[in-house]
């Protein structure tokens, strides 16, 4: 073998390996784009579409994107909403509700399986469902609001540094954290929590079918656990997951064991890595808890 045939099969090797590893690397950054709306079906028989809800909630766009999906689908005969979230955001409960008692009243049945917290935006996105299933310990209810302001005043005086505010309203700068709260602020952010309480009460009367004074009693945003809040009639009925799974199939006139429909987890890919999905920030949750929190929130706070 002569030096240019050589560095010929030298040069097509190298070519072949080259795109090989450029066709892993693409691979690798876009394989589960296309996953996101896939689904995956255990078992045979009709289907049952679960939409799990986890978390605090912040934005409502993929729940109600899901809702919408199996609202559509008319091989989906009825929908489990696995709630699991302390609550979040105002705006993203009342649209996740919305869309719930949307779904509902197309005469699609929806059950509520309630897992170990399910409370403030986690109770009030179930309130639009048919029936509402929680277990015996299940922390639930927490019907209020709550608005939080940080305060770095203190800090930023100590350090020697202040901020100047030119404002054209008397309120435009309330809640600023570089200043103390006056009591007007505080009449003026207690009228909104007020307001948008009474909202809240006003869902769980109408849904629910509860007098308002009765509604009123609970509603100081304490918790109840699941046998409390079926005794006061918040829920429906005490059960498990697989019970909520056999509730469904029977609103939705399901004979025989329903198969379950869910969505595919989307994988991290190297692209999200790459690019700007997996900042540490982001995986810790700093990124949400910190920056992204809506002024107001239907949600339990807890000391962890």
């Amino acid at each position: 073998m002569n030096n240019s045939t050589k560095w010929f099969l030298i040069i097509a090797g190298g070519l072949v390996i080259f795109a090989v590893g450029a066709m892993m690397f693409f691979y690798l950054m876009f394989r589960s784009l296309s996953d996101y709306d896939s689904d995956i079906v255990i078992g045979s028989g009709d289907k049952i579409a679960v939409v799990e809800l986890k978390g605090i909630i912040l934005s409502s766009e993929d729940i109600v994107r899901q809702f919408k999906k199996y609202r559509d689908d008319r091989s989906v005969r009825g929908i489990l909403f696995r709630v699991d979230s302390p609550g979040g955001g105002v705006v993203a409960s009342q649209e996740i509700y919305e869309e719930v008692k949307k779904t509902r009243d197309k005469k699609k049945p929806i059950v509520v399986s309630m897992g170990s917290l399910a409370a403030s935006g986690g109770y009030y996105v179930s309130c639009g469902a048919n029936k509402i299933v929680a277990n015996p310990g299940t922390l639930t209810g927490s019907i209020g609001v709550i608005s939080q302001f940080m305060r770095y005043d203190s800090l930023m005086g100590k350090i020697g540094v202040g901020v100047n505010t030119i404002k054209s309203g008397k309120f435009k700068d309330a809640g600023n954290p570089f200043r103390q709260m006056t009591n007007d602020d505080r009449e003026y952010f207690q009228n909104l929590m007020d307001d948008v309480h009474k909202q809240f009460i006003f869902a769980v009367e109408t849904e629910r079918k509860l007098s308002h004074d009765s509604v009123v009693i609970f509603a100081d945003g304490r918790v109840f656990t699941g046998e409390q809040a079926f005794q006061m009639g918040l829920v429906d009925t005490i059960g498990t997951y697989e019970d909520a799974i056999t509730i469904t199939a029977q609103l939705a006139g399901i004979r025989g064991t329903p198969s379950i429909v869910k969505e595919r987890k989307r994988v991290l890919t190297l692209f999200d890595f790459l690019f700007g999905k997996s900042k540490i920030a982001d995986l810790l949750g700093i990124n949400d808890d910190l920056f992204n929190q809506p002024i107001l929130q239907y949600r339990m706070v807890h000391g962890f």
